[in-house]
């Protein structure tokens, strides 16, 4: 179930790198996750904040690089998908090996 979005706040995600990998991971509400799904979503100012000083802490912690927020939209059933290409394309994987990154283990979970 998604909160009722405000319309001068777009909601965001906050994406990184995870340092040890490589791999694109979303901030979750357990902590970095490499399923977009599991994305913790900031509705408002306040929350984006929270999010942007936690990413802030694991980049100095060095356990993430290069964290920042994204604009998403929000389906109905509470999934995330970035707005914009780069994001989009960050979050499915690298593009020259299909049976390589997410999209091998997105294919092997069911093309969740």
């Amino acid at each position: 179930m998604t909160r009722p979005a405000d319309p001068k706040f777009p909601p965001k995600i906050l994406l990184a790198s995870d340092l040890a990998e490589g791999d694109v991971v979303f901030l979750g509400a357990g902590g970095w996750e490499r399923d977009l799904l599991r994305a913790k979503i900031a509705y408002d100012a306040a929350e984006a904040a929270a999010l942007e000083a936690a990413g802030k802490a694991d980049v100095a912690a060095n356990r993430v690089v290069d964290a920042y927020l994204v604009d998403v939209s929000v389906d109905a059933a509470g999934a995330p998908t970035p707005l914009h290409f780069r994001e989009k394309f960050r979050a499915v994987g690298p593009s020259v090996r299909r049976d390589l990154g997410k999209q091998a283990w997105l294919q092997g979970a069911g093309g969740r």
